[in-house]
């Protein structure tokens, strides 16, 4: 009797352990993020299944990933490199963010305005549904967490819009996250402002935590918007004053980065307060 009842525990014993095996096992499996599509050491080729006329110049291009259920494995505030053959067929490295996250699985889209003298703009230009783009990353010296400041003031000028939204998004769309964002975006003309429906449905969606100034230099009749070039005054309008909680991001051409430095320092944000993609 005494022998069949230990024969009975260890069957019992074997089978919580195996149940504990299995669930840890599992716990682990759903926990476990997937692992990136990108490779940072050699550049990776992904096709391009959908190209997206959205002005003259400006175009959304779509590509696939390995699989359905694959993720591109940028980390939030990085960008990738991207290789190409400009008119000549010289070769050109220029870095990209993308508008997706890794939460857009199977694919990521790149919005690109096509400059006339640009040599990565013509490969795109060239580009066709079923060409392969080059890519390596992820690249970049900022990479956002959760809670790491109370707000971000952002100032983008024309393409530099595009690390501006993959942060926005990534921030406003987590339930979790709090912080609040401050945009001021710069452009020439009405037609030059990029990802415009997409930042005003974030506006709108998100009325107490993202707001979105536009400025452009030739704005059009009845513009209610701000006018010429961003300066000190809409910066202290529009973005988060100087604090130990906060941070500026900025990107857009060269001059106006530079522009944008000296209006923050003279306005009083530490180094520590500020960043430049």
């Amino acid at each position: 009797m005494d022998l069949l009842l230990n024969h009975r525990i260890e069957l019992v014993s074997v089978g919580v352990a195996l149940v504990a095996i299995g669930a840890a096992s599992a716990y682990f499996l759903l926990s476990k993020k997937p692992k990136g599509s990108l490779d940072p050491d050699r550049f990776k080729d992904f096709q391009l299944v959908k190209r997206t006329q959205l002005s003259h110049n400006v175009a959304k291009f779509r590509f696939s990933l390995p699989t359905p259920t694959s993720v591109l494995g940028l980390p939030i505030g990085q960008h990738m490199s991207c290789r190409g053959k400009d008119a000549l067929g010289e070769q050109v490295i220029k870095p990209y963010t993308p508008t997706t996250l890794d939460s857009d699985v199977g694919f990521f889209d790149l919005v690109i305005k096509m400059y006339p003298q640009g040599r990565m703009s013509h490969h795109f230009r060239e580009m066709r549904v079923g060409d392969y783009l080059a890519v390596k990353g992820p690249k970049g010296r900022f990479r956002y967490q959760q809670g790491q400041v109370r707000a971000f003031g952002m100032l983008a000028g024309g393409s530099g819009i595009t690390p501006m939204f993959q942060v926005a998004r990534a921030i406003l769309e987590d339930p979790k996250d709090s912080t609040k964002l401050d945009l001021i975006y710069a452009n020439v003309t009405f037609e030059d402002i990029l990802l415009k429906e997409e930042l005003d449905t974030l506006s709108s969606n998100y009325p107490g935590r993202f707001k979105v100034y536009y400025v452009l230099n030739q704005p059009p009749e009845g513009w209610n918007g701000g006018v010429g070039f961003v300066s000190k005054e809409m910066i202290q309008e529009h973005c988060p004053a100087p604090a130990d909680d906060i941070k500026v991001l900025r990107c857009g051409p060269p001059p106006m980065n530079k522009a944008m430095a000296a209006h923050l320092d003279a306005l009083g944000y530490s180094s520590e307060m500020q960043f430049q993609f």
